[in-house]
Formats: structure tokens, sequence, C-alpha cells
């Protein structure tokens, strides 16, 4: 019989990890499955392991190739798919037993072509969050598009998903050589795609590897790592400046949040005689992404890539050791007295033999405004807030701040007074909310230095908006009545 998904499974010296992979696959709650390990060219007991599988249970097949990378073993197990549906998995990592009756289910309900859900990471024993999907999958989105959810740049892995299979072969999909073929795939399916199913189930394990060979996104340091990287990043623009310009900035956004670090972390780890071909590598990358991406990135990184470009590598590496030093919070100074600024304060500012330009450091667009209620109480007829009011990674609080409530409409004024500690304690008149909506938001604004910043108060620790509603319920239990 025919079966519902073809799973392929590339494996290369994975002997400490394939049986727990296996172990997953044919514990699947989708029992309609049909798993094709593709052996390229082992020379551990990964293969004996896989032949034992194949032995006991009839939905797994072994088939055999030379040693060619992931890409060509998956083109190669996919040509003895027969599923309706593709699926791919790594050989040292884990399916959850209902990844692919969640997602299957999801495609034969929606029609769409493929369908792709959460992920996390196998680390010191335990599960942790995939930092690279953890944005992606909080809730479920059915038929949608990466065109209207620009977020999907960054779901560029094939193994969280299951794929139409007519889908595949009408759009010709194949997985290029090298060791980074995920990307361009990832992101032709996601463009291709007429809709696309969002699940918020973790549907996979993804392996950090503590013994055996290092994994390929372990080796992401070394040259011709990195060479491959580039590649694939090319490969992907190339395409998307054809099918869906619209997403270039959003994609070059993610290189520069991701894999730039590991550019980073090749140049800080260099041999001083690997420096000079890393260096000549990180021109051609800083030379591929778009000029208003490298412009908009945040301050520091800005400083980190002007010191690589200019090949200043000894400055570049203190750099990157006061960054770990202060936590990726450091501080945000205001300088200058007629025309003051922000400016990350960092090393080498205004440093004479460097004459690194100020605006490399401007972090005027980094201001963020924090507000947030520690304790409300009535005191008489009104109502008393104490708050904090603070602007990140800026070490003085801020003079003058202005309270006020809003239900969207109208705002009205509140007034405050500051504590000692630096506090702010607001009171609230029932009296001047009559005829507004049921619920007003506590609101700051602050004029610190020019620029004008607000946000609204939070709930203590609980990160969610402060309300107050007028009358009935809240969700702090804080009711204004009638």
């Amino acid at each position: 019989m025919t079966p519902l998904v073809s799973v392929v499974v590339p494996f290369y010296n994975v002997e400490p990890y394939i049986t727990e992979c296996l172990e997953s696959l044919a514990a699947q709650t989708l029992a309609d499955i049909e798993v094709i390990l593709v052996d390229d060219g082992s020379t551990d007991g990964s293969t004996r392991i896989a032949d034992a599988f194949a032995g006991r249970d009839p939905r797994f097949v072994v088939v055999r190739q030379p040693n060619r990378g992931p890409g060509p073993a998956r083109n190669e197990g996919i040509r003895w798919a027969r599923g309706a549906y593709l699926a791919f998995a790594d050989s040292d990592d884990v399916v959850p037993p209902e990844a692919y009756e969640t997602l299957v289910c999801s495609l034969e309900r929606t029609g769409s072509d493929l369908a792709c859900g959460g992920v996390r990471r196998i680390r010191d024993g335990g599960l942790a969050a995939s930092s690279l999907h953890e944005k992606i999958f909080k809730r479920a989105v059915r038929r949608t598009h990466i065109m209207d959810r620009r977020v999907l740049v960054r779901d560029r892995t094939v193994w969280n998903k299951v794929y139409r299979r007519d889908f595949w072969q009408e759009h010709r999909l194949r997985f290029p050589a090298g060791i980074y073929e995920d990307v361009p795939l990832s992101m032709r399916a996601h463009v291709l795609a007429d809709s696309v199913d969002l699940l918020p189930d973790v549907v996979y394990h993804w392996r950090k590897r503590e013994s055996g060979e290092v994994s390929i996104t372990q080796r992401r340091a070394e040259l011709t790592n990195l060479s491959d990287r580039l590649e694939a990043i090319c490969a992907v623009r190339a395409f998307l400046r054809e099918e869906a310009p619209e997403l270039i900035l959003a994609f070059d956004g993610l290189v520069l949040e991701r894999d730039i670090v590991f550019l980073f972390q090749a140049l800080e780890q260099a041999r001083e005689e690997d420096v000079p071909p890393l260096h000549d590598l990180a021109r051609q990358w800083l030379a591929v992404l778009s000029p208003a991406v490298l412009g908009t990135a945040p301050s520091l990184r800005r400083l980190e890539l002007h010191l690589v470009e200019r090949g200043l590598i000894r400055q570049f590496r203190e750099v990157r050791e006061f960054r770990r030093a202060t936590a990726d919070s450091p501080r945000i100074v205001p300088r200058g007295l007629r025309k003051a600024g922000w400016y990350g304060d960092y090393p080498y500012f205004r440093d004479r033999s460097l004459r690194i330009p100020d605006e490399v450091y401007d972090a005027g667009d980094e201001l963020k405004l924090l507000a947030r209620v520690e304790e409300c109480r009535w005191t008489g007829s009104r109502f008393t807030v104490l708050g904090e009011v603070a602007i990140h990674r800026v070490e003085r609080r801020p003079r003058k701040v202005r309270l006020f409530l809003s239900d969207g409409n109208r705002e009205v004024p509140v007034p405050s007074r500051r504590t000692k500690g630096g506090r702010h304690v607001a009171e609230i008149d029932p009296a001047q909310l009559r005829g507004g909506g049921p619920n007003w938001r506590l609101h700051a604004l602050v004029d610190a230095r020019g620029v004008q910043l607000t946000t609204h108060f939070r709930d203590g620790d609980a990160h969610r908006p402060w309300r107050l509603s007028v009358p009935g319920w809240s969700r702090t239990g804080m009711d204004i009545a009638h």
C-alpha cells in the first residue's frame, strides 16, 4: 500500500544519536508512514543500526550512496518516496510522537502546500527554546503566506514541516549541494506556496551534539563553513530578487542578526595567519547585504561592522569582549551641549587615532521607555498608583515625566509626584473618567533631550498592560465604580 507520508532521513556517522531518532519515527501516532534512510557513506556503526531497524519494521528502508552531503542525500531519498506528503528529519534529532499527525491533519483540513510547527533544542539533556523559531509559532495561523507574515523569513529549516508532494514536484524543488541546503529550499518553498499553515505545536527537537562528531552547524566558525553559508545567502537573495524583492530587507536583517555572528566568532578565534582570508570573506559578506539594513543595525553592531570593514581586528575583538561583559545591555549616554544626542557608551568613541564617525555610535533610535505599576490602592476618593518610569539602558531616571490615562479616544491628564526613591505616585480622580470607555490604560510621556518617548504601564512583572475598568472587572481586580 502507498504510505501517506514519506520521511527522508540522511545519515552520516551519527552512531551515538541515530537510534533515538529512529525510535521517535517508529513511535509516530500517524502510523501510515515510510522512512527512507539514506546512508551517505557512513564509516561508523550507523549503518548497522539503520539496517537493524529496516529488518524489523517494514516501514523503514535503507538506501546507500557515496558521501555527497546532506542535500544530495535528501534528493536521493525523495527519488524513493511514494507518499502523498514529504517530511525530513536529521538523524541526530528527535521527532515528537504526534508531530506528523498534527501537521498532516492541518494540511488535510486547509489544502495548504506545507505546514510547519514549533521547535525545541535538545541541550544538556533537556529541552530549550530555539531562538531561530520562537518568534514564529506563537499561535495557529492557517492558509497564510510569507508575503503576509514576513516573520517567516526566519523559518528556514526543512525538518519542522510536512510538504504536499505534488507541490514539491510541480515546482521541481531540489536541495542544492553544500552544507546549508536548508535555507535556499525553505525560502523557495515559502515563496512558491499558495498557502502555508503555521502551528504552535512543537513538532521537532533539534539537537546540539555533546559527543561524537561535531555537527555541521556546530562547525560554523570554519572558513569553508562560512563560505558555504555565504553561498547559501547569495542563492536566497538571487531568488528573492527575481520572485519576491519585498522580502530582501527582512532576509538581510535576519542575516545581520544571526549569521554574521558566526563570522564574528571566527574572527575572534582565528590565529593571526588565518585573519587575512577571514577578513576578505567578511568584506564579501558586507558587500552582499543591503546598505539600508547595515545602516539601521543597532549601534553596537554598527561599530562591530565598521571595525571589521576597516580591518581593525584587534579593536573589534575588544568591542566583542565589551559586549559580553555588558550582557548585551551597554549604556546609552547623552553627549553634546548645543546639539545634544544619545550615543552608545562603547570603546573608542571619539578616539582621535581611529576617527570613527559619531553616527556609528548614534543610539537615539534605541531609546525605549519602560513603565510598570508596583502598587495601587484606594485612598479616600482617589485611586493611588505607585509606579516606576525608566529609559532602558540609560542610567539616570527621567526627570520630567507626564502621566495620562487613555481609553483609546480620550486622554485624561493624571497629576503625579516623585518620591525620594525615584518612583512616581499618581492620583486618579474617578470623576474625570465618566463618559469614557470601560477600559483605561495609564501612559507615561518623557522628553529626553529632544527625543520624545511614550509607553503604557505594565502590570508589575507580568509584562501585560495595566488596565483600569469603569465599572465591572479588571485584570488587576481594581475597578472604579460609578
